[in-house]
């Protein structure tokens, strides 16, 4: 019997929906904790995507769908207990009167402290129960290791610089150490030296001397890594059947959330869908790399008590060969904790 040591997913990860109200102060409240990682994107508008974080400060953005440098963001000006402050109808567009909006929340361990572990040192924030940390490191243009504070080797890495303008830069443990994707492109999984060929360790990843968007001597840079935990997230990969009707059926031993897909063989976009803006078929989408409203998909995706199930034929989910990544975090797990084993229903 499998068992889970996370009874209750939203004390670490939570989708919490608002609307604006264009005032001075919108205390956001029913988040579960205070957040650490806070990713907020409009529903109802086309506004960028935009994450904060409690390392570099709750008022510094940046935006999944751009290359731009971080930003500061006044309308954003904290973390709180139960959720965040949003202000304001002007900069970044978070509070805006009537706008519907998605936010995707995860707990850390508050502004992070001093990390020694790689070759350059890190500043990090790191939840080792739920598996996700968030680091800050100084880039120096040569082979280095960056430590990530999660005692396990992370399965997915999510690294921007915060400097300069580079591309978001994705590492997956299902496509391995030779390739990258891009956060803000649609681009299919590339060959690059980024990682040194190397798979991060229970302390350190690796970064490469030549890749800029990682590594730049004189800039700044964040990061966001994730370990699978039973019960609680999932990171995997599928090829799709091309089928509607008898989609392919990705199993995670939990009922998720939230998931996110990107075709790892061909451009199409990365795809956030979670269990608050939608019920089964789960099919409002929201992208990461692009600044458009929810589109809803109409066919989209069931949210099982053990995983998801495509019902799209087409290539953003499930092209007859193609091959995607996942994300995955639970609504509820399917297996118990140490002492409350349970089955699905």
């Amino acid at each position: 019997m499998a068992y889970t040591t996370i009874n209750k997913p939203t004390d670490y990860f939570n989708t919490k929906l608002y609307t604006g109200d264009g005032t001075s102060s919108n205390a956001i409240t029913g988040v579960g904790f205070q957040p650490d990682l806070t990713w907020i994107k409009a529903r109802s508008d086309t506004t960028w995507h935009h994450l904060f974080d409690a390392v570099r400060g709750a008022n510094k953005a940046l935006n999944s769908n751009v290359t731009n440098a971080e930003g500061t963001v006044a309308t954003f000006p904290s973390f709180d207990s139960d959720g965040f402050t949003v202000n304001g109808a002007n900069a970044g567009n978070l509070n805006t009167s009537s706008q519907t909006n998605a936010s995707w929340n995860w707990l850390a361990n508050g502004a992070g402290s001093a990390n020694t572990d790689g070759s350059i040192n890190s500043t990090v924030s790191a939840n080792t129960t739920s598996g996700f940390s968030i680091g800050t490191y100084n880039g120096s243009g040569s082979d280095n290791t960056v430590g990530h504070g999660l005692g396990v080797a992370p399965d997915m890495i999510i690294v921007k610089c915060k400097s300069t303008a580079h591309d978001w830069v994705v590492y997956h443990s299902a496509l391995g150490n030779t390739k990258i994707l891009t956060l803000n492109a649609t681009t299919a999984a590339q060959s690059a030296g980024g990682w040194q060929n190397t798979s991060p360790t229970s302390t350190v990843f690796s970064i490469d001397n030549a890749a800029n968007s990682l590594n730049q001597s004189g800039q700044s840079f964040v990061f966001y890594a994730f370990a699978e935990k039973q019960g609680y997230s999932k990171f995997g990969s599928y090829t799709g059947n091309g089928s509607a009707s008898s989609g392919t059926f990705i199993y995670t031993g939990f009922k998720p959330a939230f998931v996110m897909i990107k075709s790892s063989s061909s451009a199409q976009s990365w795809s956030i869908l979670d269990i608050k803006r939608d019920v089964n078929p789960n099919a409002k989408v929201l992208w990461p790399n692009d600044n458009y409203a929810e589109y809803d998909e109409t066919q989209g995706v069931d949210f099982l008590s053990n995983g998801f199930k495509n019902n799209e034929s087409g290539a953003g989910f499930n092209g007859s060969g193609a091959s995607y990544i996942y994300m995955a975090f639970a609504e509820q797990p399917l297996v118990g904790s140490n002492n409350v084993p349970c089955t699905a229903r």
